[in-house]
């Protein structure tokens, strides 16, 4: 049995979050530096071994000023947690088991996998897709920073939707 690797096609992947704000409205973010790796037993993902880690300071809203509260203490902590890491520990019937640690807090998660498939593209190269979705709770991540509205109203949900586009390259 072949032990493949696989390693991040970063011009053909993304990761995301959405996060309500004021409760009536979406804000979407990314991690621009990330990198996923896979080991997997001849081209079959039922059994691979994955990793997954983002730069927490890599964190894109489009708004400067929000982009540095979450790289505080507030939120990410980005000086002291510089990474955000997940390692998978099964995937099965299409969700994918893991242990996801930000601010050095770990929690076991579920993510739904759509696997693509695999293709070669036109230099040869083998890749495999998949998208990824799942929501976590902030502050089971100690992520606890949220102010009250006038109106009582809290800023920042506390759900985050993950959702991630991923191709891997397998390695020669």
């Amino acid at each position: 049995m072949a032990i493949t690797k696989w390693s991040l096609d970063p011009a053909h992947s993304e990761i995301q979050f959405k996060v309500k704000h004021l409760m009536i409205a979406t804000v979407t973010g990314s991690f621009t530096a990330f990198d996923v790796t896979a080991e997997t037993e001849n081209d079959d993902f039922t059994k691979a071994k994955i990793s997954f880690t983002a730069q927490s300071d890599s964190i894109n809203t489009g708004n400067g000023q929000r982009d540095g509260h979450l790289k505080s203490d507030d939120f990410f902590s980005a000086e002291k947690f510089p990474q955000i890491k997940f390692e998978a520990t099964e995937y099965k019937n299409d969700d994918l088991y893991g242990n996801l640690t930000i601010r050095d807090v770990t929690k076991s998660v579920k993510l739904s996998v759509d696997f693509g498939g695999i293709a070669k593209d036109g230099w040869g190269n083998t890749k495999a897709g998949f998208s990824i979705s799942g929501k976590i709770s902030r502050k089971e991540f100690g992520l606890q920073w949220n102010s009250v509205t006038e109106a009582g109203g809290v800023v920042v949900g506390d759900e985050v939707r993950i959702l991630g586009e991923i191709q891997l390259a397998k390695q020669a």
